[in-house]
């Protein structure tokens, strides 16, 4: 052998310096370490310092490099110079850019605000484009929520003060036994990956109940390949089991829960199914020691379950005797659902022991002294250590709110809410539905709206009704087709506006907002609207703005471009306004910073809304005299104060004696000092304070502390919610506002303020027989929302999708490796490629979401596998169901929110013959950004 070896640099330097800020490559908001060489991004891994990922960093972490050079970068602002769809643009400077957004919204402000609808996609920064839909007047705004997982969230908040993934988590180093619920894994999957891998070494059991068995369910003890839409069923079946079995915490259900309040039993009052209230409206409970009515909160007080109150010859019940009376009923035991759900009796009751094996002869007990809200002292702090985790496989159905909630109930039954070994709630929730505004939509020429767009209803005198009783919202939002909205309905902005239902719109501004690709539920559809014209030959939606930081496919579709920068150039605000980093033991909130200068005519978004603000002089932008109160996004994260002490950021503020964290006034040099710190902020909780947070006082005061709450607010879970029992009445002819003749009757079967389970509406609006095959998207860990599918490393792992056939159709349909299939619903038909898939239910297909590409999108080739062999199932799906014969279209979507029913979709399979790509087709886009190279390398210093 030769001596003469090649001489190879075995320790090359990595990078001149790193820069430390927030990845954005999907919603967990990991810290990153960015290394730099020569100015340039060289290399990219986890914080280990940071509180989310303690330095774990995934395929799309690593892979953010390829987002800030990606070919698909929109270079500068454009106008529409083509028809729409066609393309054509031109390039312009900012101020030009600025002049024609000006031009458009100034008429529309001092005329009716409500003529724009602004919506914005997964932007994180919702307390300000809030903030700035707000003051400019309009009461059409809302973000993603509406078709990702506002049932998700509305559900949890109205059940228990908070949700699961951005406003709670797993104890992870106590509990032993958890479960999850159609997790989709691109979200929270760092921490979730951590956390499993922790419980799992310490031989904890995890129970994955989905559909499809991939990711977290591929790594789970035991896997339940459930029917979809069935999981509240499936759920309630585990609550008739616990409750036959006496396997719930009364104790805890009796001090921290509304199981115990009473409740109006009197058929024929107007006050029937609401709680008994005392003169200073509070609800009433039997105390256990005098047998007597008294207020649930009064100290000392021991709500008793079982009494019941006797007046004027009605016998009134505590909720905990109608929660009883209802699952132990013989409609939800195991043998009655079991073939609904695709789960076996003996299976359901097995689970339902081993969750009550764990909570209650597995019990945790932790030497904490605390003080509840009732004034009493406890040695301890008790914990049933059973975790629970959902995501949007369980909530985007048509039966998703309640669904939720049945989850939520079974998780409080068992005792396993805020205690050790159970699910946290991370700051600054837990919060009542008392602490959240409600929904505002009165707008007035030239002035701001008279409060918050989106919030929490108590009832029917909530809704954003105009006088007239039509929606005072574009999206219909907080109406009676779906009154508990909550983030608003964005998948029917772009329909509502082409119908001109509630009324006519002039101007549609979004960001971020893939509306004619991946994010409708009807693509085709979508498209054709956004580019119809009138008789007169002018667009129905007359103007279109829209930000993007990419060539996406709706870039097409609109008349002006603000080109938004990638997330490595800008800052950004991860707010406890919004939506922050907290973990369960510490409230954290995270800047992003410029750790790179665009090399294009580029602003970042919130940016540009400062500049727009200021050139319309909307009030908190500007002074009285008009005079700009913030120059950026920079200048206002530091400088505004949404109440005096109260910012964007609630690190390193400006106290009477020096630097402050929660409450203080805006401190010059707070975005300095988050660099400094590598990007984030975190404040940890006393330990007496780090569990119970809803009763637990000395929280209460910490959080008070902290800018979280303005005085403390206890509170207790509201197993029965009364907010729905008033939409109940409502429908029943009771109160002042009451709903169509055609929605009573589905507001009396859905809006049930204990939870219910019932059928996803598409099944009642197909056949079945013809269409009996359910078919469901996810998004695979590598990849999030579409902007990832461009990505040149990212699109090696995932550069197209089959669609997953489970063996029983497999072997029906005679499929063969390489075989095409035709797939229809009563919307729509596709033909794609299929794969064989054994871990999955035997009557479900499915496939990964957002992969497949228009082509001329994205700077990709229009021969790449994702233009031609990907495919959305978005072809098959509609915002409306079939008719129905009762001469009405009703929305696919949960009733009670308006969430978007995508995973209620339908479908047939059959073999066909291969294509030469995957259908439908689409001509090509022309993009303003071209084609990028055969070959894309990234390569900086030696």
């Amino acid at each position: 052998m030769s001596f003469d070896q090649p001489r190879i640099n075995t320790s090359p330097k990595v990078s001149d310096e790193v820069r430390k800020t927030t990845c954005y490559m999907c919603a967990c908001r990991c810290g990153i370490n960015v290394h730099m060489k020569d100015g340039k991004v060289a290399y990219i891994e986890g914080n280990r310092d940071h509180p989310v990922n303690k330095g774990v960093l995934c395929a799309k972490g690593s892979a953010g490099i390829m987002q800030v050079n990606a070919p698909s970068r929109l270079r500068a602002p454009l106008k529409r110079v083509g028809p729409r769809g066609s393309g054509e643009f031109e390039e312009i400077s900012w101020d030009e850019a600025l002049d024609i957004a000006a031009g458009w919204l100034g008429p529309l402000r001092k005329n009716d605000p409500s003529k724009l609808a602004f919506f914005t996609g997964r932007d994180q920064s919702q307390s300000f484009t809030s903030f700035w839909a707000q003051n400019f007047g309009t009461p059409n705004y809302a973000a993603h929520g509406g078709f990702c997982s506002v049932n998700m969230a509305a559900a949890g908040i109205y059940t228990m003060g908070g949700a699961f993934w951005e406003f709670g988590q797993p104890d992870w180093d106590h509990t032993k036994l958890f479960m999850i619920f159609g997790v989709a894994e691109d979200h929270d999957s760092n921490p979730i990956k951590m956390g499993i891998g922790k419980i799992k070494a310490r031989g904890a059991k995890v129970i994955g109940v989905n559909p499809i068995r991939s990711g977290y369910n591929a790594v789970a003890d035991d896997w339940v390949g459930i029917t979809p839409g069935t999981d509240g069923l499936f759920i309630l079946s585990l609550v008739h089991c616990l409750l036959k079995a006496g396997k719930i915490d009364l104790d805890y259900l009796a001090r921290y829960t509304n199981a115990g309040y009473i409740v109006n039993r009197d058929s024929k009052s107007a006050q029937y199914g609401l709680f008994l209230r005392d003169a200073d409206g509070k609800p009433q409970v039997i105390d256990r020691k005098t047998g007597k009515l008294t207020a649930f909160d009064k100290k000392g007080v021991r709500p008793d379950l079982s009494a019941t109150y006797r007046d004027g010859g009605i016998t009134h019940k505590p909720v905990m005797h109608l929660m009883a009376s209802r699952y132990m009923g013989k409609e939800y035991a195991p043998e009655a659902v079991a073939e609904r759900c695709g789960v076996k009796p003996a299976k359901i009751r097995a689970i339902a022991n081993e969750l009550a094996r764990v909570a209650f002869e597995e019990e945790i007990v932790l030497e904490r002294e605390w003080t509840d809200f009732r004034g009493e002292k406890h040695s301890v702090m008790k914990g049933r250590p059973v975790s629970f985790h959902a995501m949007r496989g369980i909530s985007a159905h048509s039966n998703g709110f309640q669904t939720c909630r049945a989850l939520h109930m079974l998780q409080i039954l068992l005792g396993s809410v805020e205690v050790p070994g159970g699910f946290r709630f991370k700051p600054p929730y837990p919060k009542p539905v008392t602490a959240h505004p409600t929904p505002h939509c009165k707008f007035t020429p030239d002035a701001p709206l008279d409060g918050p767009h989106l919030g929490f209803v108590r009832g029917p005198q909530d809704l954003a009704l105009r006088e007239d009783g039509t929606p005072a919202r574009i999206d219909k939002a907080f109406t009676w087709e779906n009154p508990m909205s909550a983030h608003g309905l964005m998948h029917m902005v772009i329909s509502n506006a082409h119908a001109g239902d509630p009324y006519k719109i002039d101007t549609l501004f979004m960001y971020m907002a893939n509306m004619s690709w991946n994010s409708s539920m009807n693509t085709r559809g979508v498209i054709d609207m956004l580019t119809d014209t009138d008789e007169n030959g002018e667009y129905v939606i007359p103007r279109i703005i829209y930000s993007d930081a990419y060539s996406s496919e709706m870039v097409a579709y609109a008349d002006l471009i603000l080109p938004d920068t990638t997330y490595l150039e800008r800052y950004d605000c991860i707010s406890l306004l919004d939506r922050p980093i907290c973990e369960a033991d510490a409230a954290a909130d995270a800047i992003r910073w410029p750790v790179v200068e665009p090399d294009r005519d580029v602003r970042g978004f919130q940016t540009v809304l400062v500049q727009l603000a200021n050139k319309l002089k909307l009030p908190g932008f500007t002074d009285e005299a008009g005079a700009a109160k913030y120059t950026d996004y920079a200048d206002y994260i530091t400088n505004h104060e949404r109440k005096p002490g109260i910012g964007p950021l609630a690190g390193w503020r400006s106290g009477k004696t020096g630097l402050t964290h929660g409450r203080g006034a805006p401190n010059p040099s707070q975005l300095k000092s988050y660099i400094a710190n590598g990007g984030f902020f975190i404040k940890h909780i006393p330990d007496e304070a780090a569990y119970m947070k809803p009763w637990n006082m000395a929280y209460q005061d910490w959080a008070v502390d902290m800018g979280i709450y303005d005085s403390p607010q206890p509170y207790v879970f509201d197993l029965y919610v009364e907010t729905m029992r008033q939409f109940q009445l409502a429908a029943e002819g009771h109160g002042e506002r009451q709903p169509p003749a055609h929605l009573r009757e589905r507001i009396k079967q859905t809006l049930d303020p204990l939870p219910v389970w019932y059928p996803p509406f598409e099944d009642g609006s197909v056949d079945v027989e013809e269409y009996p095959v359910h078919a469901l998207t996810q998004r695979p860990m590598a990849m999030y929302h579409s902007w990832g599918t461009q990505n040149a490393w990212l699109r090696q792992i995932h550069g197209q999708n089959p669609l997953y056939v489970p063996t029983k159709i497999w072997e029906k349909e005679g499929f063969a490796e390489g075989d095409w299939a035709r797939v229809s619903s009563a919307h729509g038909e596709i033909v794609v490629p299929v794969a064989h898939m054994a871990a999955l239910n035997e009557n479900t297909v499915w496939t990964w979401n957002a992969i497949g590409k228009r082509k001329g999108a994205w700077a990709l080739d229009e021969k790449a596998p994702e233009a031609t062999r990907g495919f959305l199932l978005n072809h098959l799906i509609h915002e409306l169901l079939p008719p129905k014969g009762d001469g009405l279209r009703w929305s696919n979507s949960d009733p009670i929110t308006g969430q978007a029913a995508w995973f209620d979709l339908r479908v047939k399979i059959e073999k066909t013959t291969a294509p030469d790509e995957a259908k439908p087709t689409f001509s090509a886009i022309k993009s303003p950004v071209g084609k990028g190279p055969d070959e894309l390398r990234w390569k900086v210093g030696e």
